[in-house]
């Protein structure tokens, strides 16, 4: 009978850690005791743009070429003669807030209740 080579010697298999073991705890465990903290109370919704924070909600708008194509020409416009490099989702957040403010100064004769009452 040929006789079998083992890389280990004996031909047994290491022994491995258990899943207790590789799945145990890092951080130490949190008391019971402890309250959880009060959430935060919502803040009043602002007319204001809310510029370059992290954003909880999303919302997806449908634009046409040419409506796409003219907020990428107000960039290039903001950046060529203001010196401000501002991304899309940020554009749209500021005209949102100025339609937003207009609509709450003027009601029905703001601009976007207009633009809306002829469509």
């Amino acid at each position: 009978m040929p006789r079998r080579v083992t890389s280990s010697g004996g031909g047994r298999r290491p022994a491995m850690p258990g899943a207790d073991e590789l799945f145990r705890a890092t951080a130490p465990a949190k008391s019971v005791e402890t309250p959880a903290p009060a959430p935060a109370p919502e803040p009043e919704p602002s007319v204001s743009a809310s510029g370059r924070v992290k954003h909880d909600e999303k919302m997806t708008v449908y634009v046409t070429s040419a409506e796409l194509l003219a907020v990428e020409q107000a960039r290039l416009v903001l950046r060529s003669e203001l010196g401000r490099s501002v991304d899309r989702g940020r554009f749209v957040r500021a005209a949102l807030a100025v339609a937003l403010a207009d609509l709450d100064a003027r009601g029905t004769q703001s601009d976007v209740a207009r633009r809306l009452s002829e469509t």
